[in-house]
This record gives C-alpha cells, sequence and structure tokens, in this order.
C-alpha cells in the first residue's frame, strides 16, 4: 500500500498497483467512466511492467504521453489514459500519498489536440430497415433481438440503456408510450418517446418469452429457454455485431445506431433541440457533432465545381 509522503512510489504489482487501481475506479459513480479508468490504469500499469520501482510523477507521465503518441494511438485514446492519471494524481493528493503541488505538475500535462471533427459512423434509412429485418421473427431470440436493434434505431438509447430495461420501465404518458426518467450520461434523466411500432416489437417479445415483469431482455438459452437474469451491455453488442457482420458491416457498433437516430431524425425535419432531449445531450454542440451539421457530406459543396477538360 502506498505510503504516506511527497512521492508516490509506484511498487511493482499486484500488492500495490490494485490499490491504487481501486483509488481511482472507487471515485468515478458512472460504470462506464468506471470500466475506461480501470482499463487505463491497467494500460499505464502494464507500461511500467518492466522497471523496478519508479515515482509517479510529471516526468513519468509525459514519457508515457510521447510512448503513446509514437505507438499511433488515436487522440481520444490517449486524453482518457491521460485522464486517469490525472484523476490518479488528484485522488492520491487527497488521500495524503502525493504533495499537492505534486498533483497540480501532473494535472497540468496537456492532451493530444484532434484535429478536426470525427463524422463517426451510421446507417442509411435503407440501411437501418434492412439491419431490423435481419432477426428471424419466427424465433424468441429474433424478437428479442429485433426488440433491441429498434430501441437502438429508433430511440437512440445506448447500450447500457437498453441492458438496464425493465418491463415496467414503459409507461403511457400523454396518449403515447415513453420511457421516463432515463437515467443518462453524468446522472442526467430524460424521457425518451417510444415509436408504436417498436412497443409492438417489445410486446411481441414479452409475450412470446412469458416475460411479465423484471428485466426486460434476457439471455435465450439453447431450446428457447429464456434466463432470469439480465442481458449484459457486452451481449447487446453482440446483438448488434452479428447481425451488422450478415449485411458486411463488421465494424458496426451499438453507438452507430444512436448516431443513425439522430442522423434519420434530422433527416426527416426533426428539431435540432428535439433531438437533443431525445438522446439526452448536455449541449446542443454535442448534438451537432452526432449530426455532422457543419458537413453535409449528401449534398457536399464542391459538388457543384464541375470543371469539364476539353481533350
Amino acid at each position: 500500500m502506498p505510503t504516506p509522503g511527497a512521492e508516490l512510489a509506484l511498487v511493482t504489482p499486484p500488492e500495490g498497483w490494485l490499490r491504487i487501481r481501486a483509488l481511482v475506479v472507487d471515485a468515478v459513480s458512472s460504470p462506464h467512466s468506471r470500466r475506461a479508468y480501470g482499463q487505463a490504469l491497467d494500460d499505464f500499469f502494464a507500461w511500467l511492467n518492466d522497471r523496478q520501482q519508479v515515482v509517479f510523477s510529471r516526468a513519468l507521465v509525459q514519457e508515457y504521453r510521447a510512448g503513446l503518441i509514437a505507438a499511433g494511438l488515436a487522440p481520444s485514446t490517449i486524453n482518457l489514459r491521460l485522464a486517469a492519471l490525472r484523476k490518479l494524481a488528484w485522488e492520491a493528493s487527497e488521500n495524503g500519498w502525493l504533495a499537492p503541488e505534486a498533483a497540480a505538475s501532473v494535472a497540468r500535462v496537456k492532451g493530444v489536440r484532434r484535429l478536426g471533427v470525427r463524422t463517426g459512423n451510421w446507417l442509411t434509412r435503407e440501411q437501418a430497415a434492412e439491419l431490423l429485418r435481419s432477426p428471424d421473427p419466427a424465433t424468441l431470440k429474433g424478437k428479442r433481438d429485433r426488440a433491441i436493434l429498434a430501441l437502438l434505431l429508433a430511440c437512440g438509447l445506448r447500450r447500457a440503456e437498453v441492458a438496464r430495461l425493465t418491463v415496467a420501465a414503459f409507461e403511457l404518458r400523454e396518449g403515447r408510450w415513453v420511457l421516463p426518467d432515463l437515467e443518462s450520461k453524468g446522472g442526467r434523466l430524460r424521457t425518451v418517446p417510444v415509436p408504436g411500432w417498436v412497443k409492438a416489437l417489445a410486446d411481441a417479445w414479452t409475450e412470446a418469452a412469458q416475460i411479465g415483469a423484471g428485466p426486460l431482455f434476457r439471455p435465450v438459452a439453447k431450446g428457447s429457454a429464456v434466463r432470469s437474469r439480465p442481458l449484459t451491455e457486452k451481449a447487446v453488442w453482440c446483438v448488434v455485431r452479428e447481425y451488422a457482420a450478415r449485411l458486411g458491416l463488421p465494424r458496426l457498433a451499438p453507438h452507430d445506431l444512436r448516431r443513425t437516430c439522430a442522423h434519420l431524425c434530422r433527416a426527416a425535419g426533426g428539431d435540432l433541440e428535439q433531438i437533443q432531449f431525445l438522446l439526452g445531450h448536455a449541449s446542443i454542440q454535442t448534438t451537432e457533432r452526432y449530426l455532422g451539421s457543419r458537413q453535409n457530406l449528401a449534398a457536399a459543396v464542391n459538388d457543384r465545381l464541375d470543371f469539364t477538360l476539353d481533350e
């Protein structure tokens, strides 16, 4: 275990590092952040694996940063790992294991600037419809998977939100089905409208699976036996990957369906602010990034530059 002092010694694993890792992971509440920070620290400690006892310092973090850049990692990946180390410095300082000035020095290590705006990945309306048609509705698993894909595509849910849904989550408000008070990232609450056809797919699944309460989506074992435990986030990911691969889209992720929802809502004339409410974004700028509002790829401005070259 680290000892109080001006310097935080990172001793060889696993004794010292496990305690330091827990210090950071226990300080964040979001399951996504806990998982991401934990993995980032595991990667950092793996980098230290061939070293003897070292001191956690600004110089060490800068050396690590330089190595990540040299390895060609994406700026977002590098910045996430650095954020975990800044959190480590802060928590170590708060626990008296690291001098405040040393923690502040680590916190000032700059992230990597990302040039441009990543457009992300999304489906066309035709591709989305084809994806929805992929599961076999004649099977129990197909009914479940079609309902999962519908909630991702038409409601813009995150995979964690889909995994946490219960049968009782759906409520009637103002004459329509909604998912009220759905907890988003950062503890923000939002109400998600559910199109009638999406609720019908969810009902088809629960009726066939004879589920009346508890977790909405559950594992289906061989022989169509439905388990009582909820489906995991990883299982939701696997559902998307399974049907995307059939369409020749092996890199499609659940979050891409959330982005697809935003794009299709906007293309259908949806108000930008209402799309923000639907997705639960804290700022309109985040929604704009989802939509790639600054760049219209369908009708690019340079399409009108028709230079005719006479032969």
